[in-house]
């Protein structure tokens, strides 16, 4: 990513889809965000979710009640805070990867459903080094769903 790019970003405050996947190795069906709504880098993220009843994981959770399961909803929030991650320090295309190191604190408010539009919302509280702290929540139509503090670490992929 060149400078103009991120520079772009910023100005139009979004992301689609190519540059999620730019900077995130996730594809379907373990890709859990959609857009980037809006981005200030080095500090905070909005992404959604699009949550639909085609998701594989509603046939067996729950069948009669479909809800989202709660590690998916934090697994969004810790893609959310990827992108965040990847985007600030210019690493998109690099092939460098966001590895979770500790999920902490993970709270379940409201369950996620079929149709819903998940909003995620990820600050950094810190940035060290490789390793980056965020504060992450999930909330739909402003009411929150679920919440978690992750820890991450800035690493080159495993050598094949």
């Amino acid at each position: 990513m060149s400078e103009g790019e991120s520079v772009a970003a910023e100005q139009t405050g979004g992301l689609d889809i190519r540059r999620i996947m730019a900077a995130l190795p996730h594809r379907y069906p373990l890709l859990l965000v959609d857009r980037v709504v809006s981005m200030v880098p080095k500090t905070s993220i909005h992404a959604v979710k699009a949550v639909s009843m085609n998701e594989q994981f509603f046939q067996g959770h729950f069948p009669g009640r479909p809800i989202m399961p709660g590690v998916l909803i934090v697994e969004a929030i810790a893609q959310t805070a990827g992108i965040l991650a990847v985007e600030s320090l210019g690493l998109a295309g690099t092939g460098k990867l966001v590895y979770f190191m500790a999920i902490e604190g993970a709270k379940f408010r409201a369950p996620v459903e079929p149709g819903h539009l998940l909003d995620l919302h990820v600050e950094f509280t810190q940035l060290r080094g490789s390793v980056c702290k965020f504060s992450g929540k999930a909330s739909i139509d402003g009411k929150l769903c679920a919440e978690a503090h992750c820890v991450a670490m800035i690493a080159d992929p495993p050598k094949d």
